[in-house]
């Protein structure tokens, strides 16, 4: 059997795919990758579905032993990667032979590298998906040192690669919104979000919401200590609560809240979130 030895798990790394819709409704969430869009371009540089499983890793430091030889690739944050002690790229078709070492250094820019095997990371699903949701406690625990993670079959027609999609990083990151359910509760809230001076993720951030600080957000006079029953939430909305700071639900988000949500990130852009680092900033616009 092939497979993956966690040496050292780093900050925190988890098994995530695209995430398991349909039930919210049973109180779980969709939860998966953080960035989609990274871990679907670490599946395809292997050549795998955009559906297999990897591994999201928070920051870096995380330490792999290949027990069989494997192919992989990373994608996501920027920093450094060695294979046993010879340093590899990003977004590039690595190959690990049996015994070897891959060890993530420290991002240097974003906040989440994806990690992804060809054949996949093959732990037992759970609902239909591979991913760890965090806020449910719902599917595989976080990584530890220790933990061998079975590989899946490779695919027997193996596409070539002749073309990545590999983003640029931006020197600004500007995320479009459209307006909430709720966008009527606030004195020109639309506004006070979308202005130049922009917000400022917070180290309270996490897989289940970016917390951000910067202008205030203020509730007009009728709306003013009123209260909201609970509501449907998706990846990407932007609730108001009472100290009138904006937070941006992610991957782990509640199935439901009673915040009122001012405006809704567009889903092309919930990577770019997801990749905030604390102190970074970040400007909402209102998209066309």
């Amino acid at each position: 059997m092939t497979a993956l030895e966690v040496l050292a798990p780093g900050v925190l790394a988890l098994v995530e795919d695209l995430g398991r819709p349909g039930y919210a409704h049973m109180g779980v969430g969709r939860s998966g990758a953080a960035d989609p869009g990274a871990l679907r371009l670490a599946n395809r540089l292997v050549a795998n579905p955009a559906s297999h499983a990897g591994i999201e890793v928070l920051l870096g430091g995380l330490r792999l032993r290949a027990l069989g030889p494997v192919t992989v690739a990373l994608a996501g944050a920027r920093g450094t990667a060695l294979v046993d002690g010879r340093p590899v790229g990003r977004d590039a078709v690595l190959e690990v032979p049996d015994g070897g070492e891959l060890v993530l250094g420290t991002a240097t820019r974003g906040l989440r590298t994806y990690l992804a095997v060809r054949g996949g990371i093959d732990v037992p699903p759970v609902l239909g998906s591979r991913s760890t949701d965090r806020l449910a406690g719902v599917g595989p625990a976080p990584l530890a040192a220790g933990d061998v993670l079975p590989v899946g079959a490779p695919p027997t027609d193996l596409p070539a690669i002749d073309l990545a999609p590999v983003p640029t990083w931006p020197d600004e990151v500007v995320v479009p919104v459209r307006p909430g359910p709720h966008a009527d509760w606030f004195v020109d809230g639309l506004a006070t979000l979308t202005s130049r001076a922009g917000y400022r993720a917070t180290p309270a951030s996490d897989r289940v919401a970016v917390r951000l600080d910067g202008p205030v957000v203020a509730r007009t006079p009728r709306a003013a200590g009123a209260e909201l029953k609970p509501v449907g939430l998706v990846p990407g909305a932007v609730q108001i609560p009472p100290d009138g700071r904006p937070v941006v639900f992610g991957a782990d988000h509640p199935v439901t809240g009673g915040y009122p949500v001012l405006a809704v990130v567009r889903s092309s852009a919930l990577g770019a979130m997801a990749q905030l680092r604390p102190g970074e900033a970040v400007r909402f616009v209102l998209a066309g």
